[in-house]
């Protein structure tokens, strides 16, 4: 096919499926593994209100694929501006002659991808049988992250707590109408994080939320939020006092929840268990013992992007779904 796809969000969000997703971006790890990838990088703007993000990275196995997401994330939107928190563009290039495939809508592809990883983590990283989870931070990730955990993991009951309890309460209501489980809305996050094998922080905080006694012995811990260097979810001490697997080492020591354990002195990047590759690909544990709290540091990378947009973009293809144009007509 000639020219360059686009992707609207109904587009992607039509062909471009949960679990699809977590086996895309679960191969995208086994292949960073393997040294099968453009590395990934990341780039940060901040500005009033919010910022921008610009994450690249690539694969390189059988035909060689280049995404750069371009990403506002301001917090502020939807109260402000009735807009939604992240907005951008996904950039899908062939990587041996630059061309561009296809410019996607970002927020099904970010929403979808980031959930897919806590997903992928928690297959590999929560006990088996963990049945009970928090969610904190009730708006759309919120949604899409408890939708992929229960694709790896036999959740039956969650808890959801949000700073609006308003918003904690609608999403009660409607998750546990859409996943036929049970889903209560909670005031004491510590509480129900002490309750719970799974808890997944997804939230804009730039002070720690979760603290050393706040979880049980064995539990997983999905922090989603820091995603800049101000974002901060998980106490620095019960980060020392875990097994901390990051999506990317040298990301997370920059702008993860690492970021801020590294510099209260808690921890240094020795420290580290493992990257999300190592453990997916069997290099290293990321689980040793059954009491072990393990916390997934997830700043988001692109190699999640990439992987999502090149499944969506061949699934469009496929389908006949999007709009084709000449970006160099004249």
């Amino acid at each position: 096919m000639s020219g360059t796809l686009l992707l609207s969000r109904r587009d992607v969000a039509g062909v471009l499926g949960v679990r699809d997703c977590i086996d895309a971006v679960e191969r995208a790890f086994l292949l960073h593994a393997a040294g099968e990838t453009i590395p990934p990088g990341v780039l940060g703007a901040h500005v009033d209100g919010g910022g921008f993000h610009v994450k690249t990275a690539g694969l390189t196995e059988g035909r060689p694929i280049f995404v750069a997401k371009v990403n506002a994330n301001f917090p502020g939107n939807p109260a402000r501006h009735g807009l939604p928190t992240i907005q951008g563009v996904v950039a899908l290039f062939d990587a041996e002659c630059g061309r561009l495939l296809a410019l996607l809508d970002s927020i099904e592809i970010t929403s979808l991808r980031t959930a897919a990883a806590s997903a992928v983590a928690a297959k590999h990283l929560a006990r088996e049988d963990a049945a009970v989870a928090t969610v904190c931070g009730c708006g759309e990730q919120g949604r899409s992250q408890l939708r992929a955990l229960l694709a790896v993991r036999p959740i039956r009951r969650v808890m959801a707590f949000d700073a609006d309890a308003r918003v904690a309460e609608r999403y009660a209501a409607e998750m546990a109408r859409e996943l036929e489980i049970e889903v209560r809305a909670v005031g004491d996050l510590a509480a129900a994080a002490r309750q719970s094998d799974v808890v997944v922080t997804c939230t804009t905080a730039r002070r720690w939320i979760l603290g050393r006694g706040d979880v049980q012995p064995g539990a997983f811990v999905a922090a989603v939020g820091a995603d800049n260097p101000e974002k901060q979810e998980i106490e620095p001490a019960l980060m020392a006092a875990s097994a901390v697997v990051v999506d990317v080492l040298a990301q997370c020591e920059r702008i993860g929840d690492l970021h801020h354990a590294v510099a209260a002195g808690a921890m240094t990047r020795d420290d580290v268990t493992a990257e999300l590759a190592d453990v997916v690909s069997g290099r290293r544990p990321g689980r040793r013992h059954e009491d072990d709290v393990v916390i997934f540091d997830s700043t988001g990378t692109a190699l999640q992007d990439v992987a999502a947009a090149w499944i969506a973009y061949e699934r469009a293809l496929a389908a006949g779904v999007g709009v084709t144009i000449d970006l160099g007509a004249g």
